[in-house]
């Protein structure tokens, strides 16, 4: 799982997964830290994407989320030394919301309506 890499349906490289982050109290994957950007792991910009947004490519032994690369130079993002509060519910929604996907604590984890590619 740690540094497999991400690309988007276009075959694009969105970067490579850093840390995987479990819900202790649901014992559920609740986000993958997706790291992209930088130089040899230097300067990387951190991601928190749902994990629920991403999908395996068993082929091409990658993860695939759907979204294009402007997407990902745009997220909100973190540094290494500087990580947010993963287990606060306001910023957790912003996230899924970013990626539109259904927060995996409201229940089943389907895609949200509405709107077209991000």
């Amino acid at each position: 799982m740690a540094g497999d890499s991400v690309r988007n349906a276009a075959g694009e490289d969105l970067g490579k997964i850093d840390e995987i982050m479990i819900d202790i109290p649901s014992g559920r994957v609740a986000y993958a830290v997706l790291s992209f950007g930088g130089f040899l792991g230097m300067g990387d910009k951190l991601f928190a994407v749902p994990w629920s947004a991403l999908k395996v490519d068993e082929d091409e032994q990658c993860f695939i989320l759907n979204v294009d690369k402007r997407t990902i130079e745009q997220a909100p993002g973190f540094d290494k030394n500087n990580w947010p509060d993963m287990s606060d519910i306001s910023w957790g929604r912003q996230m899924f919301s970013y990626y539109r996907v259904r927060p995996y604590w409201e229940g089943t984890e389907k895609t949200l309506t509405g709107g077209g590619g991000l």
